[in-house]
C-alpha cells in the first residue's frame, strides 16, 4: 500500500471519527440527528476507491468512460418486457468489483438508496399494464409487474456502473476523459464544479443545522420561520465561500484545465479492453443468451 493510499485512509478515519462525535453531541434521547456528514462522506470514500492499485484502475479513463457508456446504452435499450435478457449483464459490474477490489457491501448500501425512487416511477405500472405475459400455476404474472422488475433491474446496473466507473476513475479523471473525448471544455468543467461545491454546500448546511439545534431549547426554534432564514443564510454563506474559493484559484493560476492524479495512455490494453467488453455488451443485447441456455437446461433435463 503507498503513502498517499495510507494517508488518504488516515484523513477517511478522522471524517468517520468526526461523523460520531458529532452525533454522539446531538443525541437527544433515542433519537439521533440524521447527519449530512454521512452522505458527504460516502462522496468521498467513493472518490478514495480511486487511489487503489489494481489493472483496472492503472486504465485510461477514457477506455473505462467508453465501456460504461456502451454498457448503460446496452441495458437501457432493452425492451420493458426483456427482464430475463438484463440477468446476463450482471457479469460486467460482478468483474469489476471482483478485479477492482471494490467493496461490494459499500456500493449494494449506496444502490439501495436509489430503490424507494425507482419504485416509485414504475409504481403504477401493475396498475395500468394488465396484460398476461406467464402463468405460474393459477397465478398470473401481468406486463406491468414485468416492466416494474424490468425498470428496477436496469436502473440498478445502469447506476452501478457510474458509481464502479467513480471507485475505479476518479471523477476528476472522468471529466478529463469527457473533455479528450470532444466533450466541450465548459461543460466539463462546470460538472467539476458542481461536483466539488457539492461537498462545500454539504459542510456549510452541517454547520448551520448543527449550529440550528445548539441553540434551540428543547424544540423551540425549529420551525419553519428559521428554517426559511436558515436556507437564506446558508445561500449566502456557500455564495461568498465559492467566490473566495475562486479568487484564489486564480491566484494559483487557474485557466480553466484540471489534471487528474492518474495519467495514462490509450494503448493496446486500452483497445482490448474496449473491443472486448464492448462486443460482449453487443452480443449479450443481439442475442437472447438466457433463452439460449435456458431452452438447452431444459431439454437436457426434459
Amino acid at each position: 500500500m503507498s503513502n498517499v493510499t495510507k494517508l488518504n485512509n488516515l484523513i477517511f478515519a478522522c471524517e468517520i471519527f468526526k461523523i460520531c462525535v458529532t452525533d454522539l453531541i446531538l443525541l437527544e434521547g433515542k433519537t439521533w440527528m440524521i447527519s449530512i456528514n454521512a452522505a458527504v462522506i460516502d462522496l468521498k470514500r467513493l472518490e478514495l476507491l480511486a487511489d487503489s492499485d489494481t489493472p483496472i484502475h492503472a486504465l485510461d479513463a477514457r477506455a473505462k468512460v467508453l465501456v460504461t457508456l456502451v454498457f448503460i446504452v446496452s441495458v437501457v435499450s432493452c425492451g420493458r418486457y426483456e427482464l430475463a435478457r438484463l440477468m446476463p449483464f450482471c457479469i460486467f459490474p460482478a468483474v469489476m468489483i471482483a478485479v477492482a477490489n471494490l467493496p461490494a457491501l459499500f456500493l449494494a448500501r449506496k444502490l439501495a438508496l436509489i430503490s424507494p425512487f425507482v419504485l416509485t416511477v414504475g409504481l403504477f405500472n401493475p396498475v395500468f399494464d394488465q396484460t398476461e405475459l406467464y402463468r405460474i400455476g393459477n397465478i398470473a404474472v401481468t406486463g406491468g409487474w414485468i416492466s416494474l422488475a424490468s425498470l428496477f433491474a436496469r436502473s440498478l446496473l445502469t447506476v452501478g456502473a457510474a458509481f464502479i466507473l467513480i471507485g475505479t476513475t476518479g471523477f476528476a479523471a472522468v471529466c478529463q476523459a469527457l473533455e479528450r473525448l470532444g466533450i466541450p471544455q465548459l461543460f466539463t468543467v462546470q460538472l467539476l464544479f458542481l461536483h466539488r461545491y457539492i461537498f462545500l454546500l454539504a459542510d456549510e448546511t452541517c454547520r448551520a443545522s448543527r449550529a440550528r439545534e445548539l441553540r434551540s431549547c428543547g424544540k423551540k426554534g425549529l420551525g419553519i420561520g428559521s428554517f426559511s432564514s436558515l436556507v437564506g443564510h446558508l445561500l449566502l454563506r456557500t455564495w461568498q465561500q465559492a467566490a473566495r474559493i475562486h479568487c484564489a484559484m486564480l491566484a494559483r493560476g487557474f485557466v480553466g484545465q484540471f489534471h487528474a492524479r492518474r495519467q495514462s495512455r490509450f494503448e493496446v490494453t486500452e483497445i482490448c479492453y474496449l473491443l472486448g467488453w464492448s462486443s460482449l455488451f453487443i452480443i449479450l443485447r443481439r442475442f437472447d443468451i438466457s433463452g439460449i441456455i435456458g431452452k438447452a437446461v431444459t431439454g437436457i433435463f426434459l
